[in-house]
């Protein structure tokens, strides 16, 4: 697979039926690897060892109702109170970072009301502090860590 702009992590792998898998430590089993799940385990480890954000509080690959319809976030991250702290999308490294992509992920926010969201297709991150009270995003350098507050 393509080198991503992460760190370099131990990821876990094997086949099967000719296909390649790659360990989620979320879901806890082998999940296919394909272009954008290499970025979503990229973002997982990330946030877990770079941030400092427990495993326990990261779930991946979830539906929900967004405007009468079933959607599927990519990576939630929760708070300890259980509200929800970050939407992350990731996409695969040959789709481009887009107004689309933002709007996908404004779309989801509406249901889920995080505070931060991350989009990234594995070679560009984007991160965005969300401002309720002028319904709109700002943009920043990086996720804020992992605080037990």
């Amino acid at each position: 697979m393509q080198k991503l702009n992460f760190p370099d992590y131990d990821f876990r792998f094997k086949n099967r039926e000719n296909k390649p898998l790659i360990f989620d430590v979320i879901r806890k089993k082998f999940v296919v690897l394909n272009p954008e799940e290499w970025v979503r385990q990229h973002a997982v480890h990330y946030l877990h060892h770079e941030l400092g954000y427990p495993l326990s509080h990261i779930n991946v690959e979830k539906q929900i109702a967004v405007h009468n319809t079933i959607k599927r976030y990519d990576i939630v991250v929760f708070r300890p109170d259980g509200s929800i702290h970050i939407i992350i999308e990731c996409k695969a490294t040959s789709v481009p970072i887009t107004q689309d992509t933002f709007d996908q992920i404004a779309r989801y926010n509406f249901a889920l009301d995080a505070n931060y969201l991350m989009v990234s297709n594995g070679l560009e991150h984007f991160y965005c502090k969300m401002d309720f009270d002028e319904d709109r995003y700002l943009f920043l350098r990086s996720l804020p860590p992992y605080d037990k507050k």
